[in-house]
């Protein structure tokens, strides 16, 4: 907020009084709607520096699989094949990958007319209002926060259980908390700090890295769609285990597709951040519909490959609607156990990516909630050097996450779970 004489938050003094105003300020400026033009020009301006244009379609496009392709899809895929869809999961996911392009678009026409760092935020500022744009910029940056702190406990878990050590022994215990809120995952904390550091020092750096292990991922994700077709068995389309089961491709029907569809959704979600990366893009117009769409038609044909090599591998009924992919091949006689800790090294890979993506959309979000002056200027600032915001980077990461990932463990079960 701004004040006659300045910032709100220049001073203690100016705090208080902006403060005791708010009933006012807030009738003033709840509805009050930015256009395009300032969005770009006075309000971008408060950064001090500009983001250098260093993106390119291709680098959208890993962003986007590297935001979307996590661990979840090696989860939500057995849950909705064994309880909703059945062998029609395939179906399920790719009407999913149609609602999230629909989206997509959304976010696209969005971008491209007003090519700024704030996604979401900015454009209900334009559309809706400030208070609209506030209340979903706090909701973003809390879930982006808290969803981080889980994600990042997650990856020690599925390193320790590709690698076969306990997770606990990466854990300090803190005696003086009260049990289940008393271990720190310092090595949770080191990964986040490493991936704080790289996009901190360059937003084009950091696309080469996610680049990097988004390939590696996707070479895991292919070797888990190959062996699913090698090993598994075509009957297992349309035939359970069980005879009293439904049978068939769809056995639960229609109803059962589109609510395994509402199910791997939620594997989806990620492309959104890529938005955030608006400011960042040459040639916005061109760039940002094929990195945005394109990351999300290559995911939905690779959830789809995989949904697919799921239900050749194992009848539906008999699916581990937790661990599908690595319960299957444990059940597998031939000493095919080693591929499941294939598939946790490869989930540990898609965390990295998902958490890499999401840290570089929650610094762009909170640096520009501060062009609002909603919160302090600080968070706004560019650094001339790196032209990235650093401010809001070192703050959501080293005080915020920090703080999550030493005292509640109990977050870290929000995670993915078993891969």
């Amino acid at each position: 907020m701004e004040s006659r004489h300045g910032s709100s938050f220049s001073s203690l003094n100016s705090y208080l009084q902006a403060l005791s105003q708010t009933p006012a300020r807030l009738a003033r400026r709840a509805g009050s709607v930015s256009t395009s033009y300032e969005e770009m020009s006075r309000v971008k301006t408060r950064s001090g520096c500009d983001m250098k244009r260093t993106l390119r379609w291709y680098d959208l496009v890993g962003f986007g699989i590297g935001g979307m392709v996590g661990a979840g899809v090696f989860v939500t895929t057995g849950r909705a094949s064994r309880v909703y869809a059945g062998p029609s999961v395939i179906i399920s996911y790719a009407i999913a990958g149609l609602c999230a392009l629909l989206s997509a678009f959304c976010y696209t026409e969005f971008a491209v007319d007003m090519p700024v760092a704030g996604g979401a935020f900015s454009y209900l500022r334009v559309t809706f209002g400030e208070f609209a744009a506030f209340l979903t910029g706090a909701n973003l940056v809390m879930d982006y926060v808290m969803s981080n702190a889980a994600v990042a406990r997650s990856f020690t878990a599925y390193l320790g259980s590709a690698i076969g050590i306990s997770t606990s022994k990466w854990r300090l215990v803190v005696h003086g908390l009260p049990d289940g809120f008393n271990e720190i995952d310092v090595f949770a904390v080191l990964v986040v700090l490493a991936i704080t550091l790289i996009i901190c020092y360059s937003t084009r750096e950091s696309s080469v890295v996610n680049m990097v292990l988004t390939a590696l991922h996707i070479l895991f994700i292919g070797f888990v769609i190959l062996m699913g077709f090698w090993k598994g068995d075509w009957k297992n389309f349309t035939e359970p285990a069980n005879p009293e089961n439904p049978s068939g491709f769809f056995p639960f029907g229609a109803p059962g597709v589109f609510n395994g569809a509402a199910m791997v959704y939620l594997s989806y979600i990620g492309y959104d951040a890529v938005s955030t990366l608006a400011e960042e893009v040459h040639n916005p117009v061109k760039n940002i519909p094929i990195g945005v769409s394109g990351s999300v038609i290559i995911v939905t044909i690779l959830y789809c490959l995989m949904a697919a090599s799921m239900s050749m591998l194992l009848p539906y009924d008999m699916i581990d609607a937790d661990a599908p992919f690595s319960a299957a091949f444990r059940g597998k006689s031939g000493g095919w156990e080693w591929v499941s800790h294939v598939m946790g090294m490869g989930a540990s890979l898609g965390i990295l990516t998902s958490l890499l993506v999401a840290m570089v959309g929650q610094a762009r979000y909170m640096c520009v909630i501060g062009r609002s002056s909603v919160i302090p200027a600080w968070f706004a600032r560019v650094h001339p050097k790196t032209s990235t915001p650093v401010n809001a980077s070192a703050f959501l990461v080293l005080a915020l996450s920090l703080m999550f990932w030493g005292l509640f463990l109990k977050i870290g079960r929000w995670g993915y779970g078993t891969y």
